[in-house]
């Protein structure tokens, strides 16, 4: 009985997969590197100790994420991966800023929420599926799977030891700087596609 070799991804397609994966995993870090140490650093923030604001300004960013995702995927349909990419992650920069800057809950829900409104998970998806072949679409997704869950186990490590060294706000602004590094990466590093 013979097996059938299984495709190999291209050098292209390997840099667009795992370039790609990179800027799915920083925007997951602006969620999971705050998770372990936010409820403890809010407590010092006016009405910090509420417990309905506190989790409101965790759980807001999967919200505004949540409900821009078809949009953000529509647009990118009509303007190209690209510019909707690097547009959403220039939102969860300032967003990310607002939160590093904030003097209260209220001004960490608003940063929170527009960290969320820099939605571009299905715009990256969808120019993963534009770049490489459907017979190794698999592959390139399970490298975005392998990023998400590296990312999280990594910031569970990490976001106690940045959170005692640059404090919470240092861990906001350092997604800030990740995510315009990230921008970086979408127009330079990934390979352009055609937009369908």
């Amino acid at each position: 009985m013979s097996t059938k070799s299984l495709p190999c991804m291209t050098s292209r397609e390997r840099v667009s997969s795992l370039s790609l994966g990179s800027i799915f995993a920083l925007r997951m870090l602006g969620l999971f590197l705050i998770l372990p140490v936010f409820s403890v650093w809010a407590q010092n923030l006016p009405d910090g100790g509420d417990p309905f604001l506190s989790g409101l300004a965790l759980g807001i960013y999967g919200l505004t994420q949540g409900i821009l995702q078809i949009p953000f995927g529509a647009a990118s349909d009509r303007f190209g991966r690209k510019p909707v990419i690097a547009f959403g992650l220039l939102v969860f920069a300032a967003g990310s800023a607002l939160a590093a800057l904030a003097t209260s809950i209220e001004m960490v829900i608003a940063g929170r929420a527009l960290q969320g409104a820099g939605a571009v998970s299905a715009a990256v998806t969808a120019m993963i599926a534009d770049s490489v072949r459907d017979v190794v679409l698999t592959r390139a997704m399970a490298f975005v799977g392998a990023s998400i869950g590296l990312t999280f186990a990594a910031s569970l490590v990490f976001s106690p030891m940045l959170a005692a060294w640059i404090g919470v706000p240092g861990i906001f602004w350092l997604t800030a700087v990740l995510a315009v590094c990230a921008v970086g990466v979408i127009i330079f590093i990934v390979p352009s596609v055609p937009t369908p």
